[in-house]
């Protein structure tokens, strides 16, 4: 079964402004959904329309919108695969970052007992014998 010429021209009319960005009735997607929406025939008429359906799948598998939607998709899953390995690299430096603050920490406490240590043996008068010290 087929439909009538003049569905036929409304499906190729609504793939027509479809494929260029200039829908009318639907959001531009390139969905078979929005062709049969777009041309205003119900789905079961777009359906018995082959040839118009083979053509659709044919013109939109070369649309330079599919093709950018592609290149899209392709740049998207680039940047998400950078972005979990910047993740990972920024938990590991993190993970540097606080090892090394836990030293630091243990280091300034360990550095203000020996200041401490060397100020009050500094601090402690060691007379020397004068009688020893004249001799030599």
């Amino acid at each position: 079964m087929t439909v009538s010429p003049q569905t036929e021209q409304a499906l190729r009319e609504a793939m027509g402004r479809l494929l260029a960005g200039n829908p009318n009735r639907t959001d531009g997607a390139l969905t078979k959904n929005n062709l049969w929406r777009e041309a205003g025939v119900s789905r079961a008429t777009m359906n018995r329309a082959t040839g118009v359906l083979s053509e659709w799948d044919r013109r939109v598998g070369e649309s330079p919108v599919t093709t950018l939607e592609r290149e899209h998709r392709e740049e998207l899953s680039e940047a998400r695969r950078k972005l979990r390995t910047s993740r990972q690299e920024c938990r590991q430096l993190q993970d540097q970052v606080d090892a090394a603050a836990t030293v630091i920490t243990a280091l300034l406490a360990e550095n203000a007992v020996l200041r401490e240590q060397a100020a009050k043996r500094s601090a402690v008068v060691i007379p020397l014998d004068r009688a020893h010290a004249t001799r030599e």
